[in-house]
């Protein structure tokens, strides 16, 4: 019989615009505080809206204490048997930048630095992890890292994980979004008639998963993939690829659509995706209506990190049993949905989180409290 073995979330912790922990992150999603903040910086003759961490630390400081944190919290006296998964978008795009910025100088590059395996190469050196694997599926990257991580503790491979999910502000990445004319100017409106674009932010997410389970343990129960590959960077407008992801996340957690509670939507506050999105939710649910939120008016959307951060938003409303609110949120525009305006206590046993990308990549995560 092919071994098969529970995934738990254990520890988890987090950095971004909306926090410098989770405890704060989830706090203002629930009081709807404002965090994001305009900028004139990142685009030129252009002012947008950004969630950019307010702190006097590099990045990778903030990296180290925020992987240190989860590790100290756990009862790991070394990493021997620990797998690192990193998911990013961009990588050390911000070292790169930081070199040629500087007298605008390729020369200065260290491209080594720029990889996407630089940030695990950073950890490798202060841990010493058994191994390490890296993802870059742009804003799915580290939905697919917590894939990946659920595999290899189910087929018993690795007993423990370390997610990082993480993506930092960058000119590239801002001028990018900012070509594609999605780049909002004031702060998202997800799933708003009249929400007009998105707002690019940063942030650091860190889960340890783990094969056995602790008092506060939540099950990683299933994950989902699709790939629509409709276009280079517009999701399928009938949501066929979305709606697919969440129901491989259910048939893997063997959890039927009338159990699940919440979820955490992708919802960018993009005219395509919202409406992509939602209509996958309509037709994989239809009258079951479970809450729908999504948090980027607060977090902002945080790229390849996004998968992780969301990933501890959706394990906090299982541990708090809180439904988030969609803050600025006022005129629906698919009102078949369910989607609550302010916080809510709520039983909720099982949570989805959705995570879609450029290319038609979808993910979808399923938690559930443990029995």
């Amino acid at each position: 019989m092919t071994k098969f073995n529970k995934a738990y979330i254990n520890h988890f912790d987090s950095i971004s615009c909306a926090g410098d922990n989770c405890l704060d992150l989830f706090e203002s999603i629930c009081l709807k505080k404002d965090t994001l903040t305009l900028d004139k910086n990142y685009v030129p003759s252009k002012i947008s809206c950004i969630g950019k961490i307010s702190t006097n630390k590099t990045f990778d400081q903030l990296l180290y204490e925020t992987c240190l944190n989860v590790l100290n919290n756990s009862s790991l006296k070394n990493f021997d048997d620990t797998l690192l998964v990193v998911g990013s978008s961009v990588g050390g795009m911000f070292h790169t930048e930081k070199s040629y910025l500087k007298n605008k100088d390729y020369k200065n590059i260290d491209y080594k630095k720029h990889m996407i395996s630089s940030i695990a190469v950073f950890l490798q050196e202060k841990f010493a992890f058994r191994d390490d694997v890296s993802f870059s599926t742009a804003c799915t990257s580290s939905a697919n890292a917590m894939g990946y991580a659920k595999e290899v503790i189910n087929k018993g491979i690795y007993k423990n994980v370390l997610v990082v999910g993480i993506d930092s502000l960058s000119h590239t990445t801002v001028c990018g979004f900012s070509g594609l004319s999605v780049l909002s100017s004031k702060v998202s409106k997800p799933f708003d008639k009249n929400r007009d674009g998105m707002n690019v932010s940063e942030a650091i997410a860190v889960l340890l998963l783990q094969d056995k389970k602790e008092e506060n343990s939540l099950l990683f129960c299933g994950v989902g993939y699709s790939s629509d590959a409709h276009h280079m960077t517009q999701p399928q407008p009938e949501g066929k690829g979305a709606k697919l992801a969440m129901q491989n996340a259910l048939l893997s957690g063997n959890v039927g659509i009338a159990d699940v509670s919440y979820i955490n939507a992708h919802g960018t506050g993009t005219k395509a995706n919202d409406s992509s999105e939602a209509a996958a939710i309509h037709s994989l649910f239809k009258n079951y209506k479970p809450y729908v939120c999504s948090t980027k008016s607060i977090t902002g959307h945080t790229l390849g990190a996004a998968g992780a951060l969301e990933a501890i938003i959706t394990c906090m409303v299982l541990q708090k049993q809180i439904i988030t609110p969609n803050t600025n949120l006022r005129e629906i525009e698919k009102n078949e949905l369910n989607f609550p305006l302010e916080t809510i206590e709520k039983k909720v046993s099982y949570a989805l989180s959705n995570s879609f990308a450029f290319g038609g990549n979808n993910t979808s995560l399923l938690f559930g409290l443990c029995e």
